[in-house]
Order: structure tokens, then sequence, then C-alpha cells
């Protein structure tokens, strides 16, 4: 069995990476972030998601963002938005994977650990430049540049295994897997309990994923409907 080093944010997605990387045989080391997000709740579903999975180790490192701001999710002077929008929206944290993965690749050398896995997306998702194929494939030749390890011959793989499926596709692929979504938190503005404003745009994408999928969603909304 070898070990990876998993993103765990507590959301949907990063869930269905580290039920992957496990069904994979990986030893899973899971790396959640405090950055000051507006939706702190996603920290406590991390861990729990953590728990469920049988990840070995799970760690909280913290890194301010709301120092910079710029998001609305590190700025509460910036409101999520709560209608479709065009363009790259204001949920968009500057820097934020760049940040996560440089964290994830030192303790992935820290391990001697050869294996990241992120749960970006390219299809159902907010328009972000920091989940598309051309930054994964970046980053990994970044990484196999910049360490030790590397240079020792001991080369890095990114995975982003859910980088071209539909939100729904990934429903269904974690549902097989047996990942209980009810622990997850994707919401941009969740209350401190978990709980689901359901008009946000991550939301959104959520709900019509489980729609489409035709499973039962079993996210706690604070708004009925």
């Amino acid at each position: 069995m070898k070990n990876a080093v998993v993103l765990l944010s507590g959301g949907l997605d990063s869930a269905t990476v580290m039920a992957m990387a496990k069904q994979q045989g990986y030893i899973c080391h899971a790396l959640s972030v405090d950055y000051g997000q507006r939706h702190y709740a996603e920290l406590a579903a991390a861990e729990h998601v953590a728990q469920a999975l049988g990840a070995i180790e799970q760690r909280v490192i913290s890194v301010d963002l709301t120092g910079f701001g710029g998001s609305a999710l590190t700025d509460k002077r910036i409101a999520v938005p709560e209608q479709t929008t065009t363009g790259i929206p204001l949920t968009y944290v500057p820097a934020r994977n760049t940040i996560m993965l440089s964290l994830a690749l030192a303790w992935a050398e820290v391990l001697q650990v050869q294996d990241i896995f992120i749960g970006v997306n390219a299809v159902d998702f907010s328009g972000y430049p920091d989940c598309r194929p051309e930054y994964i494939a970046a980053f990994e030749s970044m990484a196999n540049l910049a360490t030790k390890a590397a240079v020792e011959g001991k080369f890095l793989t990114l995975h982003a295994p859910l980088l071209r499926l539909s939100k729904a596709d990934i429903v269904k692929l974690g549902t097989g897997l047996g990942v209980d979504y009810s622990l997850t938190v994707s919401c941009y503005q969740a209350d401190s309990d978990g709980r689901a404003c359901a008009v946000c745009d991550s939301c959104q994408l959520r709900r019509a994923g489980f729609k489409t999928a035709g499973i039962v969603d079993p996210t706690r909304y604070r708004i009925a409907g």
C-alpha cells in the first residue's frame, strides 16, 4: 500500500476524492486548511469525513487569507452572490489552490509521499482559474522542479480524478464508494451547525448534481425547499 496526501476541505468533491484514493489502495493523510473562510463549518465536516473514510491522520494548517481579502469567502464586506453571475465569481479566493497544494507538497516531502490528491473539477464548477487541467499540469511540473525529492528521482504525481466529471457523475461515483454526503459541507455561507443556504453558487451546483443523478440529497438546509 502507498501513502498519499489528500486535500480535504470537507466538501462533496474532496470527500469523493478521498474515497477514490482509499479504493485505489492508498493510505490517506488528510490535509485541511483554515484560511479564514466564511464557511468555517467545512473544517468540522472535514474532520468527520476523515474519520468516516479511515484517514490515518488529519491535520489542519492555518493560513490567514483574510489579511488580503479580495473574495466573498475571506472578506465579510463582500456578500456571497446568490444569483448566477458571469465571469470569475466573487467567491474566487486569490491563489487558494496554489497555497493549499504548496502545503500539501511540503507535507508530502516530509512524509516521503509521491502522490497528492485534490478534488478540483472543470465541468460543473464555479469558473475558478485554478481548477483547470492546465493549472494542475503546471503545478505538477513545478513541483517536480522545486523539490529535493524530485531532484533525487522521486517524482510527484498530482491526482485530480474529478477534473472532467459532472457533479452528477461525482455524486454517483461517491455514492457507489459509500461516501456519506450528509457529513459534508459545500455551502459558501453555511451556518455554525453546517446547514446550507440553498442559494449560493456552490449549493446550486450541489443540488443540481443530486437531482440529475437521481439520488436523494442529504444536505441539511436552513431554508426549506
